[in-house]
């Protein structure tokens, strides 16, 4: 797979975002007219809202255990340090991580839904 980090210990990025790894796969998953990508975290949501930040995206624009980027913003992720993979390989990142969380565990507001 393609590393859109080749240079990540270059002076490209602040020192405190050196060492941070945040993935996202191809724009392919449709809606609103438009195609999206995942913004995700191996290693902790605080790590995760810290890029998405520097990246401009809203807070609304989390769901759960990713960010939903639109398709003109990749190249933006990409020069930003994130890491292009594939959709299968940013699931396998989640599960292997600990912070996947299926829609069917938890709302969009975090909370566990009632089993009413």
């Amino acid at each position: 797979m393609w590393n859109a980090r080749p240079h990540a210990d270059t002076d490209a990025a602040p020192p405190e975002y050196r060492a941070m790894v945040i993935f996202v796969d191809p724009p392919a998953w449709p809606a609103h007219g438009r195609l999206w990508s995942h913004l995700v975290s191996d290693q902790s949501l605080a790590e995760l809202h810290a890029f998405a930040e520097r990246l401009g995206s809203p807070r609304r624009a989390f769901d759960r255990d990713h960010y939903d980027v639109p398709e003109e913003r990749l190249q933006a992720a990409i020069r930003l340090g994130a890491r292009l993979v594939s959709s299968r390989e940013i699931v396998t990142l989640l599960r292997a991580s600990g912070l996947r969380k299926p829609k069917h565990t938890v709302t969009r507001a975090g909370q566990r839904p009632s089993r009413e």
